[in-house]
């Protein structure tokens, strides 16, 4: 459920905020929450082919900078934003009274935005589509060792594992901010959903599993979602 004031942000904790971006379509926010964006954000929103598409970035968007100036007790309208080499946003200015890391996923109308004052985070969400052929995709990017710890659990499991796969991988590499400069084959991850979410090994560096910290979301509607974060002493609240 929804604070009833924004909270404080306090080191060792990391804050996540799921949001339902269609249900905004329908309360009057998209003209409020367009009115934060900068003029190159507007310029990225009507790059998109279809209207439902352009509206659902002026939302998720616009909450984003809604969330962020709140923590930071700045009007939205005034943040400014940077991008990392691969593109994970950055807060481009370090004026204000504190650091926030952030980082944010949205599938199908479902935003979810990760938020910390002192460690890296990442977060990603997909919707747990139908008909896709995930066997054939986890041969072709994931480690020899996810597969066949995909292909090990009974096949009416392997969708919603091959998901959970999917977003803790991709939740490392944005907590990271390499993108998919790295590929997906040179780590491993648990992938059974009823399991702990743990990264298990890097080709990169033999300490990076002892460096990360993995959490499940718990998303409902048919969503998977996780949240990587640097270090293991921190606490997760979710509104």
């Amino acid at each position: 459920m929804a604070p009833s004031q924004m909270p404080e942000l306090a080191p060792n904790q990391v804050h996540v905020w799921r949001v339902s971006v269609d249900e905004l379509l329908w309360s009057g926010s998209l003209e409020r929450l367009g009115l934060t964006l900068s003029a190159d954000e507007r310029e990225r929103a009507q790059a998109y082919q279809f209207s439902s598409d352009t509206k659902r970035f002026v939302l998720a968007r616009g909450l984003l900078r809604t969330i962020l100036g709140g923590y930071l007790n700045v009007p939205a309208g005034q943040l400014a934003f940077r991008y990392g080499p691969y593109g994970k946003p950055l807060l481009a200015s370090e004026s204000f009274d504190r650091t926030i890391r952030f980082n944010v996923s949205h599938s199908d109308g479902l935003a979810v935005y990760a938020l910390s004052s002192d460690r890296e985070v990442g977060v990603d969400i997909e919707r747990l589509r139908p008909g896709l052929p995930v066997e054939e995709i986890a041969r072709r990017f994931f480690s020899a060792d996810e597969v066949a710890e995909l292909l090990a659990l009974p096949a009416q499991l392997r969708r919603e594992a091959f998901f959970t796969c999917w977003t803790r991988k991709e939740a490392i590499l944005k907590a990271r901010g390499n993108g998919l400069s790295l590929s997906l084959s040179d780590f491993s991850v648990s992938l059974n959903p009823i399991e702990p979410a743990a990264l298990l090994w890097a080709r990169w560096d033999d300490r990076e599993a002892r460096r990360w910290s993995l959490k499940q979301l718990t998303l409902g509607g048919g969503y998977s979602g996780s949240l990587a974060a640097v270090g293991r002493q921190w606490e997760l609240l979710c509104w």
